[in-house]
């Protein structure tokens, strides 16, 4: 009778899971680093979130750093009234935005003036949380940031107390590196993720302006010639315990170009030197193929590129068609959603964030 009963509650309780997790909505996470009048020219009606970028350390407070960041935050959060079910987040720090982040994070009271200025924040605004951008945690970031061993249990301390100042009702998560050193080495998987909403994987810049050997900087799939990719971090977080319901895979509004290099495999996997990126706005103009450059799909990678034989430039980057196939993956894999980099590097008409929302309705998502 009791094996009978156990069993009932169990198909309950599961056929309960899966209509909870059938209606977990598929999550577009955008990043916003534009202007306070920009961002009123995009369809935010197909995003489920925006991030304002980006909020930075002023001696231990989270702080904006002058009155355009306020009023672009503010126009961030007006835009609820054209989409009522947008949350608006705050991220902080970025890519040369967290020098100060491994010593600040390592004192118990640096971290409580932090969470409780990033309620202050929150309530001031109307914002609905934060997530934190922190390159990186244990691990070398942009020159000349400093870091430290102990930065791993001072990240998560630090998510803790963020968890305990801001309470459930806020939301919490954190730019994480897309690579495999950093998911190795940065932070305490175990401990983090069930104090976050969210894992926004930056699965883009996997191969950096640093680099002297040319690749996909935004793979879905590894090759032979490049581990880096979105499935190769998915898969060593699932390995690693992450439930796919956490995870966000990331998305490239913009095109990285390396100058000097060899037509070889039409510029794929070959020395050259990074010349600069552009916005996926720009593409029409900067990378257009009437002015010499050919378009190239990866099949492996299901990654596009360009090769100018000419000028002997290469670029990588996210397109309709590498949108597309990503965000059938993150649906497919039962991810989180998907987040991209960013919101002013997209076309104002027929951009990205359009083939997003037109991929996951597709999908019924």
């Amino acid at each position: 009778m009791n094996s009978l009963r156990n069993l009932l509650l169990f198909c309950l309780f599961t056929s309960l899971s899966n209509t909870l997790f059938a209606q977990q909505p598929f999550v577009v996470f955008g990043y916003y680093a534009g202007n306070a009048t920009l961002v009123d020219s995009f369809p935010v009606e197909k995003l489920t979130h925006l991030s304002f970028s980006f909020t930075h350390l002023k001696g231990s407070r989270n702080a904006l750093g002058n009155h355009r960041d306020s009023a672009a935050l503010r126009s961030c959060v007006a835009l609820k009234k054209r989409n009522p079910q947008l949350k608006v987040i705050l991220s902080m720090g970025g890519w040369t935005g967290c020098y100060s982040c491994s010593d600040v994070f390592a004192s118990d009271s640096s971290r409580k003036i932090f969470a409780s200025s990033t309620k202050q924040l929150l309530d001031g605004f109307g914002a609905d949380g934060i997530d934190l951008d922190w390159e990186y945690p244990t691990i070398a970031g942009a020159p000349g940031h400093p870091y430290s061993p102990k930065d791993k249990e001072h990240f998560t301390a630090l998510i803790q107390t963020l968890r305990d100042t801001l309470g459930p009702q806020k939301e919490i998560s954190f730019a994480a590196g897309g690579f495999t050193k950093y998911i190795e080495e940065s932070v305490d998987w175990n401990k983090v993720t069930p104090l976050v909403d969210r894992i926004n994987l930056m699965t883009y810049d996997l191969i950096t302006g640093y680099d002297t050997v040319t690749g996909h900087h935004t793979a879905l799939y590894s090759t032979p010639h490049q581990k880096e990719s979105c499935d190769h971090a998915v898969q060593l977080l699932k390995a690693k315990g992450v439930p796919a319901e956490k995870l966000l895979i990331g998305l490239a509004f913009y095109a990285r170009i390396w100058e000097q290099v060899a037509a070889t495999n039409n510029g794929l996997y070959e020395k050259g030197k990074f010349l600069r990126g552009v916005s996926y706005r720009g593409f029409d103009r900067d990378l257009s193929q009437d002015s010499g450059f050919v378009y190239h799909w990866d099949p492996v990678a299901s990654a596009p590129y360009f090769y100018h034989a000419q000028k002997r430039w290469f670029a990588t980057f996210d397109d309709t068609r590498s949108v597309v196939a990503k965000t059938e993956y993150a649906i497919r894999q039962k991810l989180n959603g998907v987040m991209f980099w960013q919101l002013a590097d997209d076309a104002f008409s027929k951009g990205l964030l359009d083939v997003i929302d037109s991929t996951r309705k597709k999908l019924g998502k």
